[in-house]
This record gives C-alpha cells, sequence and structure tokens, in this order.
C-alpha cells in the first residue's frame, strides 16, 4: 500500500508542476487591438516572429495616414503591407533593445503611431487626427513579438502581439 500511496504522490506532483509550467507560459503572451476599421486584406506576421526579435522597421506615411508598414524580424524582411503614397521612414533598433509600447491615433484607418523601446526611445510616424489608443503588454517583462491587422491602399488596421522576449538570440546589424 505504501509504494501505490508514493507512486500516486509523485505522479501528483508531477501534474501539478506540469500544470503549473504551462499556466506559466500562458500567461506572458497579450494581444492590443484591433486598431482601425474594416477594410483591407488580412495580413499576420505571426511566423516572421520565429526569424527572431523585432530589429528594425520602415512606415510609409502621409499626413494623414500611415500608408504601409515592413517590419525585420532578426535579419529578415517581413513582406511590406500597404501603398505607395508618401514618405518611407526606417528606424533600427539597438542590439537587444525591444519595443514595450505603441501609441497611435485612428479612425477607419491608422493616422499615427509611436514606438516606444525598453531604452526609453520614442519614434513617432503621422500626424492624423482620430481615437487615440496606448497599446501595452498585459504582463510586465513582455516586448512586441509581431503585428497583424488589415491593409489595401493605406493601413486599414493594426494589432500588436506581445510575450516573452526572446532568449538566445544575438543579432549583429553589421
Amino acid at each position: 500500500m505504501d509504494g501505490w500511496m508514493l507512486c500516486f504522490t509523485l505522479l501528483t506532483l508531477l501534474y501539478c508542476a506540469f500544470t503549473s509550467a504551462e499556466v506559466n507560459q500562458a500567461r506572458s503572451s497579450s494581444f492590443s487591438g484591433e486598431f482601425g476599421g474594416g477594410g483591407g486584406k488580412r495580413f499576420s506576421h505571426s511566423g516572421n516572429q520565429l526569424d527572431g526579435p523585432i530589429t528594425a522597421i520602415r512606415i510609409r506615411v502621409t499626413r494623414s495616414y500611415i500608408t504601409g508598414i515592413q517590419v525585420r524580424y532578426g535579419r529578415e524582411w517581413s513582406e511590406y503591407q500597404g501603398g505607395s503614397a508618401g514618405d518611407l521612414e526606417e528606424i533600427f533598433l539597438q542590439p537587444g533593445e525591444s519595443i514595450i509600447q505603441v501609441q497611435g491615433k485612428f479612425n477607419s484607418y491608422v493616422s499615427r503611431l509611436l514606438f516606444v523601446t525598453d531604452r526609453g526611445r520614442y519614434f513617432p510616424f503621422g500626424m492624423g487626427r482620430g481615437i487615440s489608443f496606448n497599446a501595452v503588454p498585459l504582463f510586465p517583462g513582455t516586448v512586441l513579438r509581431y503585428i497583424s491587422g488589415s491593409s489595401g491602399s493605406i493601413i486599414d488596421a493594426i494589432s500588436f502581439h506581445w510575450d516573452n522576449k526572446p532568449t538566445g538570440i544575438t543579432i549583429s546589424l553589421g
């Protein structure tokens, strides 16, 4: 009888440890959005995050709206989303730097984006009007891992996906 009790106790402890680890993993990811309208074709960079952390962002912008976006994950650029109007601007994150907040404005399209990093740097794009939003991760210590949304000739809508900072990945910008 003692052997069965010991076996049962051991299995119960293993189950609790596994369940606890599973719950902790689930508590690291969160989602902010969707900010914008219902137009455009859907896109998601969920697979791009496997190439590494966000290391750079290209934004095409006019005075009224965000026209397009492209994100570099590790050394690989995502597919460009959006149209060709406006000026193309580009930012590069420092090695190990991550985006921890995105503010912006939207109506039926995205008109302004402001990226904030964990090193206190700010990168504003656009001067549009509309409803303000402030996207932040739900769980402390998590960072922007990828974006999704919809686009046509402009960025109609955008969402932000947060999770733990990738570990064990070193990206050289040179």
